[in-house]
């Protein structure tokens, strides 16, 4: 039993507990509850919209190399599905990610440094999985986050990826899957346990969540992940995340002329 994956704020604290250090190391994951307040969660959501109507009027469908994933709402209305970047365009979002209590995770890369970074790969990501007959996003497949590092022609470092879920998602609506421990596998099975992205399938070791507003989820890159669809339809089947990337290794920012890599034009075909 995966008993000790859910912590509250209070047990969040500069230096984790050596019980919630080993969990970690073990199973790939945690789950802290009400990481940030619902009042706080709605200023974010605010601040999403601005720079999502910024980006529409200004006809913006890349930002720093990074393709920006577009679809439709319930009412029809375009939204960005797919943001990248998104703190280098928000001075709230980007007071946010110096949090002490974010600062405190990299030490679930030891031993060794990880960072914050805003400015590399895609920097802050915000994803909008919405269910409806024209939207190009509701779910992902089975897939890690490493193989970019060798699309990239480096090898495998280690990252994080910490998500602060901005709607009510419980299990049986969907969202996040991982299977425990994976983490740990061979760079082989990393890279080939499932077909990257494309495969959609259950698997009886997946663990999922019951994710409210504010809860903040924590995994290893190289955890084996997934985000299930929703079963319905519209504004019922609405999830927003914040994922704030922690990353290992030489500094390497991106800017306005940055290309596309090449992982990002996979997905794209692989998703469509």
């Amino acid at each position: 039993m995966l008993t000790n994956s859910t912590l509250l704020p209070d047990q969040l604290t500069q230096v984790l507990s050596a019980q919630q250090l080993d969990f970690f190391d073990k199973n790939g994951f945690i789950h802290i509850k009400q990481f940030v307040d619902r009042l706080t969660v709605q200023t974010f959501l605010h601040e999403i919209q601005r720079v999502e109507a910024l980006w529409l009027a200004e006809n913006v469908d890349t930002v720093n190399g990074t393709p920006l994933k577009f679809g439709h709402d319930e009412t029809g209305r375009q939204i960005i599905q797919r943001f990248a970047f998104t703190s280098q365009f928000s001075p709230l979002l980007s007071q946010f990610l110096k949090d002490p209590r974010l600062q405190g995770l990299t030490q679930l890369l030891s031993p060794f440094e990880g960072r914050i970074s805003p400015n590399e790969k895609d920097g802050l990501v915000v994803n909008h999985y919405v269910r409806t007959p024209t939207s190009n996003f509701s779910r992902m497949g089975w897939h890690t986050d490493s193989p970019r590092d060798l699309f990239l022609g480096r090898r495998i470092r280690p990252m994080l990826n910490v998500g602060l879920h901005l709607d009510d998602c419980p299990q049986a609506n969907g969202g996040l899957r991982v299977l425990p421990g994976t983490h740990r596998q061979s760079v082989l099975l990393t890279l080939f346990r499932k077909r990257q992205f494309i495969d959609h399938r259950p698997d009886p070791r997946e663990v999922g969540f019951d994710i409210e507003a504010g809860d903040l989820t924590i995994h290893n890159g190289s955890l084996w992940h997934r985000v299930e669809q929703s079963p319905h339809l519209g504004a019922a089947s609405r999830r927003r995340v914040m994922y704030i990337p922690i990353i290992t290794g030489d500094y390497q920012p991106k800017h306005a002329t940055s290309k596309t890599p090449f992982y990002h034009r996979f997905a794209q075909r692989i998703q469509d």
